[in-house]
C-alpha cells in the first residue's frame, strides 16, 4: 500500500510541475493564446455548446481551469533536430564515447529514439491554440450560417480580438451576432411532373416535416427530401433519387415569410445520342431468384438443382443444403409486390442474423419478358459459410473472491443442422484460481485452490418454437429466435462447492434497430451444495459471532461442542448449538434476547445457502437501446425485466396432491423449490459535450418478493452492492444490507437501489480520466429476515443509502478499454447516524478497482 500511495504522490507531483510550466512558452511575442471565446446573441452572452461548436477555434482543453495537455506539449523541444546535432554529432568527443560503449548502429537508435520520444510528447500533448484573425473570420461566416440555416435571412455576425490587461501573448475573442426578425414557412406549394409521384405526394402530405407558421430551418427541408426518397422507394418507384428533389423559397416583398414550392421533374433518360426525360412509374417484381451456394468459382457453371416455393425460384450449382422454407421465411422480397427498399434492408439484416451465409447480394434487373420495362426481378446471391467453426476463449481475472484466475474455454459451432438454417453450439469451458478466502483448505500449500468446469449446449431455430402461428404477433421481419439451452457446471474449492444444472427455452425478437424482446419461456436451474459442512469455514463472521455468545458468562453449553481452546468445533459443535437454541431441554442455555436474535439470524441464513434450490421461472426482458456503433459516445439505454419462478411447480403440486413438510412447504425430487416474484428496471444515459468529454448517468431499481413455497430468494437470484460497476467506493458484496456494515463475507438481499454519475475527459492521447459520485444501498424486505439494520420498512430507511465519490485513470485500446478507478466512502450508512460524512475519505481506506471497459 505505501508503495501505492508513493506512485500516487508522484503523479500528482508530476501534475503539479506541468501546472507550473509556463502556458505560453512556444508562443511567440506577435502572437497569442486563445484563452476564451464569448458568444452574444442580441447582446446578451450565451452558453449553448451548439452555438460555440460552430467556432474554427477553441481554447486549449482544460482540466479544473489547467491546460494540462498543454502544459505536457511544451515539454517538447522544438529544435529536436538542432539540439542532438549540437549535443552529440558536432560534439566528437561525446559521440566517440557513445559510439564506444554502444556501437554505431545503437548511437543512430539513440538518436533516433529521442527524436521519437519528443514527436509522441508532441502527438500525445496539445499544441497551443494561437489566435488566428483568418479562423475567427471563419467562425463569423459559419455562426452566419447556422443562423441563416435557422431562418434569420437577415442575421449580422462580427468579432473582436481582446488582448489580456494582466497576461502577455494571451487573447479572448467575443462574437457578436444579431439575428433581427426571423422568416416563417408561409405557403407550400407543389411542382411534380409525374402523376404516379404526384399522388403519393398528396396521400402523404400530412407527414411532411415542412410546416406552415413555422420558424423556417434548412434541416427541415433536407429532413423532408429524405422522407420522400423513402416513401417513394418505398412505394414501388426503384428508380428515385434525392436528386429528383428541390426547393424553391421566395421571400421578396413577403415580409418575412417563406413561400416554398416543392419541385420534382421527370428522371432524364438517354438512348443513344439522344436524351429525354421520361416520368416516373410503378415498378413490381415478378420473379424473385435465390443462389444458395454462389462463389465467384462457380459463376459460370451451370445450375443443378432447382426448387420452387411459394413463387420463389430456389437454385445450387450443388445438391440442395436447405429446405426451401429456411430460405424464403428470411426473404422479405415477394413476388407479385411492388418494389421497396424496406424489404431489400429486412432481407439482409434477416439473411446476416441467420449466422448461415456472407454478407448476401441484392441485384435487380428488368424483367425481359416485360415490355413496358416496370417489371423487375430480384436476383439473391447466397455464400454459405463453413459448416463447422471452432472458438477458443482465455481470459486472465482478478476479483474480491480470487487474487488470482485463469478462464479457458472452447466451441464448436454446427451451421444448418436440421437443414432449416438451425446452428447447434457445443462449448466447454474451465477456470482455476486462487481464493482470496480465508476458510479452511485440506491442502494450504496448493495456490490454484479454486476450480469450476462446465459444459453447454445450445440449439438455435430462426423462428418462433410454438405450435402455434405467431406470424401476426411477431412477424418475420422482426428476426424471431428460438434458443433451448442445456448448461452443467461444478465448482470446486470455492465457498461450499456447488453442481448447477441449467436449462432454458428462450425467444427473441428484435422488432427495430433499437428495441429488441427476450422471453425465457422456461429458464429452470438446479443448484446442489457438496459441501455444506464448510459453510463455517467459509462464513467465518458467522462463525465468530457464535463463539462470541459461547464465551459469554451468562450462557451454558455443551463441553462436547468445544474444542480445548473453548471455542465451537466445526462443524458439529456450531450445529449442535444452533439446534439447541430452539430445544427446551438442551444443553445450552442463558442466551438473552439479543443474543438469540443473533443465533437465529446465522440459523436462518446457514439454513438457506446451504439447502439446495430448485428455481422454475419465466422471464421477460425488454431492451430500448439508442446507441448505434461502439464509437457512438450519445445514446439512452432502458432495460425493464420482470420474471416470475415456482408457479407451474406449485399449482404441479396442488393438482397431484402432494404433502407439505414441517414448514408448509412442497417438495420436488426432495427440494423447497423457490417461488418469487422479481423485477429490474435499469436506465443509462450518455450525453457527448464535445472535446471527448461525456457525462453518463446511470439508475437501477430491483427488487424480488418471495411467497407461496418459499419465505427467501435463492443467493444466485438476490442482489449485491458494491465492485468495479456499482458502488466503487465498497467491493462486491462488502455494502449492505443496510446499515449492518456488511456482517457476513458475502452479503446480499433481495432490494437494491443504484445511482450512478460520473464525468470522463481526455488528459492526452488515449488515456482519459473520470470523476464519480455512485449511491445506493441493498436491503431485506418481506422476506425472512427480521433485523431492523437490515430491513427497508419505510422511505425514512432511504438515510442508509451509502454515497462513494472519486477519481479514475482509463487507457483505451481502441478494441477494449482498461479501467483503473479509486472509491472514497463519502457517506458510511453502517456508522452511527450524525458520524457518517467523510470519516473514511482517506488513501488508506480507498477501494481501488481494475475493470475492462467502462463501468456503465
Amino acid at each position: 500500500m505505501n508503495r501505492f500511495l508513493a506512485k500516487i504522490s508522484l503523479f500528482f507531483l508530476f501534475l503539479s510541475l506541468l501546472i507550473s510550466c509556463n502556458a505560453v512558452k512556444h508562443v511567440e511575442s506577435d502572437q497569442a493564446l486563445l484563452t476564451e471565446n464569448t458568444v452574444f446573441l442580441d447582446g446578451e452572452k450565451i452558453n449553448d455548446n451548439q452555438i460555440y461548436n460552430q467556432l474554427y477555434q477553441e481554447p486549449n482543453t482544460r482540466l479544473l481551469r489547467v491546460p494540462i495537455r498543454l502544459h505536457f506539449y511544451n515539454l517538447a523541444r522544438p529544435d529536436i533536430d538542432s539540439i542532438l546535432t549540437q549535443k552529440y554529432l558536432d560534439n566528437p568527443k561525446k559521440k566517440k564515447f557513445l559510439v564506444d560503449i554502444l556501437s554505431y548502429k545503437q548511437f543512430e537508435k539513440f538518436l533516433h529514439s529521442r527524436k521519437k520520444f519528443n514527436e509522441w510528447i508532441k502527438n500525445t500533448g496539445e499544441a497551443p491554440v494561437i489566435v488566428s484573425k483568418e479562423e475567427t473570420e471563419k467562425s463569423v461566416r459559419r455562426l452566419n450560417s447556422w443562423y441563416w440555416n435557422h431562418g434569420w435571412f437577415n442575421v449580422e455576425t462580427d468579432y473582436k480580438i481582446i488582448p489580456s490587461e494582466d497576461k502577455k501573448k494571451r487573447a479572448s475573442v467575443e462574437y457578436y451576432v444579431q439575428t433581427h426578425t426571423p422568416y416563417i414557412v408561409d405557403s407550400i406549394s407543389k411542382r411534380i411532373a409525374s402523376q404516379v409521384i404526384d399522388s403519393l405526394y398528396d396521400a402523404n402530405a400530412q407527414d411532411s416535416h415542412i410546416k406552415e407558421e413555422v420558424q423556417y430551418k434548412t434541416l427541415d427541408y433536407n429532413d423532408e427530401r429524405d422522407r420522400l426518397t423513402r416513401l417513394f422507394r418505398n412505394s414501388g418507384v426503384y428508380n428515385f433519387d434525392q436528386e429528383f428533389i428541390s426547393f424553391e423559397a421566395d421571400t421578396v416583398g413577403t415580409n418575412y415569410k417563406v413561400n416554398t414550392a416543392v419541385i420534382i421533374k421527370n428522371r432524364p433518360a438517354s438512348e443513344g445520342d439522344t436524351t429525354s426525360t421520361l416520368p416516373f412509374k410503378i415498378h413490381d417484381v415478378t420473379k424473385v431468384n435465390v443462389f444458395t451456394d454462389y462463389a465467384y468459382a462457380n459463376r459460370s457453371k451451370p445450375v443443378t438443382d432447382s426448387v420452387q416455393h411459394e413463387g420463389y425460384n430456389i437454385y445450387s450449382f450443388e445438391k440442395q443444403r436447405y429446405k426451401p422454407e429456411a430460405i424464403t421465411d428470411a426473404i422479405f422480397i415477394r413476388p407479385g409486390n411492388t418494389y421497396s427498399d424496406i424489404a431489400r434492408t429486412r432481407t439482409y439484416n434477416r439473411l446476416n442474423s441467420l449466422r448461415n451465409f456472407k454478407y448476401p447480394t441484392i441485384r435487380y434487373t428488368p424483367d425481359p419478358e416485360d415490355s413496358t420495362r416496370t417489371d423487375l426481378v430480384a436476383n439473391i446471391f447466397l455464400t454459405p459459410q463453413q459448416k463447422y467453426s471452432l472458438g477458443f476463449d482465455f481470459e486472465i481475472s482478478q476479483s474480491n473472491i480470487q487474487e488470482f484466475g485463469i478462464g479457458f474455454g472452447g466451441s464448436l459451432l454446427i451451421r444448418n443442422v436440421f437443414r432449416g438454417a438451425e446452428n447447434l453450439e457445443i462449448s466447454g469451458r474451465g477456470s482455476v484460481g486462487s481464493s482470496t478466502d480465508a476458510a479452511a483448505s485440506s491442502d494450504k500449500d496448493r495456490f490454484f485452490d479454486i476450480s469450476e468446469i462446465g459444459a453447454d449446449l445450445k440449439l438455435s431455430f430462426p423462428r418462433i418454437f410454438l405450435p402455434i402461428d405467431t406470424e401476426k404477433i411477431i412477424p418475420k421481419y422482426m428476426s424471431p429466435f428460438t434458443t433451448l439451452s442445456l448448461g452443467v457446471s461444478t465448482q470446486s474449492n470455492i465457498g461450499l462447492d456447488k453442481r448447477n444444472l441449467s436449462g432454458a427455452m428462450e425467444y427473441r425478437w428484435t422488432p427495430s434497430r433499437q428495441l429488441s424482446n427476450r422471453l425465457d419461456l422456461l429458464n429452470i436451474q438446479y443448484v446442489r451444495n457438496l459441501n455444506t459442512d464448510n459453510y463455517f469455514n467459509v462464513y467465518r463472521n458467522s462463525y465468530n459471532e457464535l463463539n462470541e455468545i459461547v464465551q459469554s458468562p451468562n450462557v451454558v453449553t455443551s463441553p462436547d461442542y468445544l474444542d480445548e481452546e473453548g471455542q465451537l468445533t466445526i462443524p458439529q459443535g456450531a450445529e449442535n448449538f444452533l439446534e439447541d437454541i430452539d430445544a427446551d431441554d438442551g444443553p445450552t442455555t442463558g442466551l438473552n434476547s439479543a443474543q438469540l436474535q443473533i443465533a437465529n439470524y446465522v440459523k436462518e441464513r446457514k439454513n438457506r445457502l446451504t439447502e439446495n434450490n430448485l428455481i422454475f421461472a419465466t422471464n421477460y426482458t425488454y431492451l430500448w437501446n439508442t446507441k448505434e456503433n461502439l464509437y457512438d459516445q450519445e445514446f439512452t439505454r432502458f432495460r425493464f425485466k420482470v420474471e416470475t419462478a415456482g408457479n407451474l411447480l406449485s399449482a404441479i403440486s396442488s393438482v397431484a396432491g402432494l404433502e407439505k413438510n414441517d414448514n408448509g412447504n412442497y417438495k420436488i425430487l426432495g427440494v423447497n423449490f423457490s417461488q418469487y416474484a422479481k423485477t429490474e428496471i435499469d436506465f443509462i444515459k450518455h450525453w457527448d459535450l464535445g472535446q471527448e468529454n461525456i457525462f453518463a448517468i446511470r439508475a437501477f431499481g430491483g427488487i424480488a418478493i418471495p411467497y407461496g413455497n418459499a419465505n427467501s430468494i435463492p443467493f444466485a437470484r438476490s442482489f449485491f452492492a458494491g465492485g468495479p460497476n456499482d458502488n466503487r467506493a465498497w467491493q462486491a458484496y462488502d455494502l449492505g444490507p443496510g446499515s449492518t456494515g456488511g456482517r457476513n463475507e458475502f452479503n446480499e438481499a433481495n432490494m437494491k437501489l443504484a445511482f450512478n454519475m460520473e464525468y470522463r475527459y481526455n488528459l492526452f492521447g488515449s488515456l482519459h480520466s473520470a470523476v464519480f459520485i455512485d449511491v445506493g444501498n441493498i436491503w431485506n424486505v418481506l422476506d425472512i429476515v427480521e433485523n431492523e439494520e437490515a430491513t427497508f420498512t419505510s422511505f425514512s430507511d432511504l438515510k442508509n443509502i451509502a454515497v462513494g465519490s472519486g477519481f479514475g485513470l482509463r487507457y483505451d485500446f481502441n478494441f477494449f478499454v482498461l479501467r483503473f478507478d479509486i472509491g472514497f466512502k463519502t457517506y458510511d450508512p453502517a456508522r452511527e447516524e450524525g458520524n457518517r460524512w467523510f470519516k473514511d475519505y482517506n488513501f488508506n481506506h480507498a477501494v481501488y478497482n481494475v475493470g475492462i471497459n467502462y463501468p456503465f
